[in-house]
């Protein structure tokens, strides 16, 4: 992970924010070839989702109409979706180290035994676990650890006795850190020029609500009928205790959802369709190997708005800094028709909100189907599966990006930089830049050259040489083979578009 991030920083992918005044923690820029590798990945979701046609589980074609919901909206939403009063995340602090973290991100290892040492580590973080291990070692001057004795709790399994002992990840004396307390997650602000309760609001900690809210406004303007669904890509905020693991855990974040409002009757049938659907376009966009899983939640991890029996699933990606486990990309849930009739209460519009259904002559409250999937961790899980290391390139690592996803879809050289051959590539980088980012390049060897787009996971490279002047052929090279292969020059944009599926 280490050499995934400072790749990262050194080809722009990705930067500190505010980095010249030493940054400020968990929140990240994108830089030039991120910006793109990003705006791809969004891009691809809602070209696929959205404007694409989409048969559902009958065949049928799926409705589904985006919108753009604003990142400040009436206090009010917020108390009705439960985040005022319930959006919280247990929070311990460590009197030895002044650091902070999420309790039900702590794992406890020791024994369960009186007066027995206990050391504290960050759950899927093998780094903090090998320094748990260490120093336990260490304390009962042993040489290794028994499986049998030696158990991993959660920390919020620790009794007040137990805690006396235990030592934080990063501190060195038992008993530092403190009891949990509920720490609520959302970012707050004020509007006007009066700062008061009165003028207080929030910054969105998901995008869902802004799409409830305006569910009947979408009814009255368009003519989508249930089975319909409403999409959305957007920023939002969370005040994370304990933000970690580069961009994966972040305090602002970009999600990209839908909401899909259906009859309470079909909630199986769709939920198994967007489980399966989301799950396959991960795959398409080049997480196809066993990096991704889909995973069914338990009956312990349904969230507040799930039904007892409501299905909820995440599609998951095993970054390195969760392996051998899986961190989550995407989640697919049934809401039932928690949030319709939580905004229908507490707005005075019970009603109004609701769908009245003339197929079936039905006034009723539409249950959801929800896909909600973090764009911010799907870029990073490309950048982690297409980071191969290759000791036979001059950079020693290249980046495997599906064409669809690469930030440079082709580089431009000409050879050498003189005889009319930056003049021809020139004239070809300017052909394709009217419909893709392509690089031009005439300076430093060929070598540095592959090696630069390479690091930038640039699929395709096209270079004039002196036979390019001769017949108006070119040498495409491929990323991931090396090989090199001859072609018109006129064929050039075909060529490439055929294979960036364009």
């Amino acid at each position: 992970m280490e050499e995934i991030v400072s790749l990262c920083r050194r080809r722009g992918f990705i930067f500190g924010s505010s980095e010249i005044y030493g940054g400020i923690n968990g929140f990240w820029d994108y830089g030039p070839l991120g910006a793109e590798l990003k705006r791809n990945l969004k891009s691809a979701w809602w070209e696929d989702m959205v404007l694409r046609e989409l048969a559902g589980p009958d065949g049928t074609p799926v409705d589904i109409v985006g919108v753009d919901c604003t990142i400040i909206m009436n206090p009010k939403v917020w108390v009705a979706s439960g985040h005022v009063g319930g959006f919280n995340d247990p929070m311990v602090d460590c009197r030895e180290s002044k650091l902070r973290y999420r309790a039900d991100h702590l794992m406890a290892l020791g024994a369960v035994e009186p007066r027995a040492r206990i050391q504290v580590f960050l759950e899927n973080d093998a780094d903090s676990l090998a320094r748990a291990e260490k120093a336990l070692l260490k304390y009962e001057r042993r040489d290794s650890l028994d499986a049998v004795r030696h158990l991993v709790r959660p920390f919020t399994a620790l009794s007040a006795e137990e805690r006396a002992h235990a030592v934080g990840p990063d501190a060195k004396e038992p008993g530092t850190l403190t009891e949990p307390r509920q720490f609520n997650l959302m970012f707050e602000t004020f509007v006007g020029a009066i700062r008061d309760e009165d003028s207080k609001a929030y910054l969105r900690p998901e995008t869902a609500q802004g799409i409830f809210a305006n569910f009947q406004n979408v009814l009255d303007s368009t003519r989508v009928r249930v089975p319909f669904g409403i999409a959305q890509i957007g920023k939002a905020f969370r005040n994370e205790v304990t933000p970690r693991n580069f961009t994966f855990r972040s305090r602002e974040f970009e999600q990209a959802e839908i909401e899909f409002f259906i009859h309470p009757s079909s909630a199986n049938e769709w939920y198994a369709f967007w489980r399966d659907q989301r799950y396959k376009w991960w795959q398409s966009i080049g997480l196809a190997g066993d990096n991704l899983t889909l995973r069914e939640h338990g009956r312990d991890e349904l969230a507040h708005y799930a039904k007892e029996g409501a299905g909820c699933c995440d599609v998951e990606y095993r970054f390195p800094f969760t392996a051998p486990g899986f961190g989550e990309l995407e989640g697919v849930a049934h809401r039932s028709d928690y949030d319709l009739r939580q905004h229908a209460e507490h707005s005075g519009k019970r009603d109004k909100m609701k769908y009245f259904d003339q197929e079936r002559s039905e006034r009723y409250f539409p249950h959801v189907i929800e896909p909600s999937g973090g764009m911010d961790r799907g870029t990073l899980a490309l950048l982690c599966e297409a980071y191969t290391p290759d000791a036979t390139r001059p950079s020693g690592v290249f980046m495997k990006f599906h064409p669809r996803m690469a930030p440079v879809k082709a580089g431009i050289f000409p050879l050498v930089n003189k005889d009319g051959m930056p003049e021809m590539a020139e004239k070809l980088s300017r052909q394709l830049r009217t419909r893709w980012l392509v690089e031009f390049d005439p300076k430093q060897s060929i070598g540095k050259r592959y090696a630069r787009m390479d690091e930038a996971g640039t699929p395709y490279c096209f270079t004039i040489d002196g036979e390019s002047l001769k017949d108006q052929t070119v040498t495409v090279r491929h990323r991931d083979t090396q090989a090199q292969e001859r072609i018109g020059v006129d064929r050039v944009e075909a060529w490439l578009a055929e294979r960036l599926g364009a």
